[in-house]
């Protein structure tokens, strides 16, 4: 499903997901993977505007529902004013991987 290239990597705490971020959409949701220049990345979109931190909080909420996670284990890691991101993921970096993966497979 994502080929030998996925949108993250595995870290000591948890996966590092590489997400390009649609602000102002008609709706919060999770498209698939795209690719980028820097390679492919999860695209999703956001209602929130990208103002004082709206649509970062906005992609966290959105993440942590579409896997079933506490916001808490999510964490804006780079790419704050940018619409390529880093999000840390909390957790065994196998476990987030599979479940990554099975989500991108039943919305395929």
């Amino acid at each position: 499903m994502t080929g030998a290239n996925p949108p993250w990597r595995a870290t000591k705490s948890g996966l590092v997901l590489a997400v390009q971020l649609t602000p102002k959409a008609s709706r919060d949701q999770v498209r698939g993977i795209t690719a980028s220049a820097d390679g492919p990345r999860l695209a999703v979109n956001v209602r929130a505007i990208p103002d004082n931190g709206e649509a970062n909080a906005a992609l966290i909420v959105a993440l942590a529902k579409w896997l079933g996670l506490a916001k808490s284990g999510l964490e804006l890691s780079a790419g704050g004013k940018s619409r390529s991101k880093s999000v840390t993921i909390a957790g065994e970096p196998g476990e987030i991987a599979k479940l990554i993966e099975a989500r991108l497979k039943a919305e395929a």
